[in-house]
């Protein structure tokens, strides 16, 4: 590269990673702890922003029981290399280093005590003891590649770099300032971009579900859901919108439009015994007065009414009838109107094409010295951490050879 004394001259860099999110924040600091030159360029005002709000503000970011079993894309097993070299416990370990307390939720998710301001605090530190510069308010206007590398022309000048890290995300959350710039460079470099989609979201309905359920907004229950081949025992919780709730963002991911759910709503039970049981034990007690043992009374009154069961006493029940009521409750089928699309999505199915990348390294195949690394790439991880898991470890995989 040329170094000129003009004023214009480029700004020249090892490494330009673009988009200052946990993947590229993680891999700038994996890059320049190496000893390699590097800057981070973001369009936003303030760096980590999705790290910022992600579990409440307490960000969940990573789970103690990841593995490429959690991940949805087009190759499922292109996650194994990266989770494998940089794991869970090796971000947990750094987590300690920092002396940040943290906790486990529920099935294996780890929560700082405190704030996510944490995290974003322990990536700048990791980016300052490496020597990685971070440039905010910086829009990429365009990007071309030549004999020895890339030549970024920005709103804060020119750039020039042996190697380009693509972390600018998917299009989850447009608001925190998602756009699909990583899928464009991707495209304009050849490389395939598998269909996106909201994933980790909540579901719509339709007008007539939702007047039936209206007067259940903010109850929630523990169920199970499922597609056809894919389930999740987790809540649920009715919203004046739909159904939300960590078991429903779950089963969005495998959602397919025009698809029914399958909602088991006693999965700790067997439900015909139960009815059975409310027969033999409550003869003179009505229908909904049996449901409230185990819903809530709003809940009860509405299965009643949707369903037209007769609100009788127990004993007056034929076989037949708490037989269609056991099945109901076992497997309530549900077909949602739609999602609440990217604006709530936490994250984004689809993406850069797998085949495309190197999973030792997440370098394009046949584009030297451009990589892509966490969501803009199409690995798709479950809710609890693991997208954030992901981030670390693609990070890290790029990190050591960028």
């Amino acid at each position: 590269m040329q170094h000129t004394n003009s004023v214009n001259a480029p700004k020249q860099r090892d490494v330009i990673v673009i988009g200052a999110g946990a993947a590229g924040l993680f891999c700038a600091a994996q890059a320049g702890a190496r000893g390699r030159r590097v800057e981070v360029i973001d369009h936003a005002k303030k760096i980590g922003r999705k790290i910022l709000m992600s579990g409440g503000g307490r960000c969940n970011f990573t789970n103690m029981f990841a593995s490429h079993e959690n991940f949805l894309g087009q190759n499922p097993h292109f996650c194994k290399s990266a989770l494998s070299r940089y794991t869970q416990w090796d971000f947990i370990a750094l987590v300690e280093k920092y002396g940040i307390a943290y906790h486990e939720k529920t099935l294996g998710q780890l929560f700082c005590d405190d704030s996510a301001k944490d995290i974003v605090k322990l990536l700048t530190s990791e980016c300052d003891n490496a020597g990685v510069l971070i440039t905010t308010q910086c829009e990429v206007i365009a990007v071309e590649k030549y004999e020895n590398g890339y030549s970024l022309t920005t709103s804060q000048g020119l750039y020039q770099c042996e190697s380009l890290v693509i972390a600018t995300g998917g299009l989850s959350m447009p608001k925190l300032g998602a756009t699909p710039f990583g899928f464009k460079i991707a495209e304009q470099f050849g490389l395939s971009v598998e269909p996106t989609q909201a994933a980790l979201v909540p579901f719509t309905l339709h007008d007539h579900d939702k007047t039936d359920f209206a007067e259940l907004s903010g109850v929630s229950l523990e169920v199970n859901v499922g597609t056809a081949d894919t389930e999740f025992k987790e809540d649920m919780l009715f919203t004046h919108r739909g159904l939300s709730g960590p078991s429903m963002l779950q089963i969005s991911s495998y959602w397919q439009a025009g698809e029914a759910i399958h909602i088991n709503t006693l999965p700790n039970h067997d439900t015909e015994q139960l009815v059975q049981q409310w027969r033999n034990e409550n003869k003179d007690a009505l229908l909904t007065t049996c449901l409230s043992q185990v819903f809530p009374k709003r809940m009860s009154a509405m299965l009643v009414a949707r369903h037209g069961w007769e609100n009788k006493p127990m004993r007056q029940h034929q076989d037949s009838e708490l037989k269609a009521i056991a099945t109901t409750l076992h497997s309530w089928n549900i077909k949602p109107n739609g999602t609440e699309g990217y604006r709530t999505a936490e994250v984004t199915l689809g993406g850069v094409s797998t085949q495309a990348l190197s999973s030792k390294t997440m370098m394009a195949r046949n584009v030297e010295g451009l990589y892509f690394i966490g969501e803009v790439v199409d690995v798709t991880g479950w809710l609890g951490g693991y997208n954030f898991q992901w981030a670390w470890s693609s990070g890290w995989a790029a990190g050591q050879v960028v």
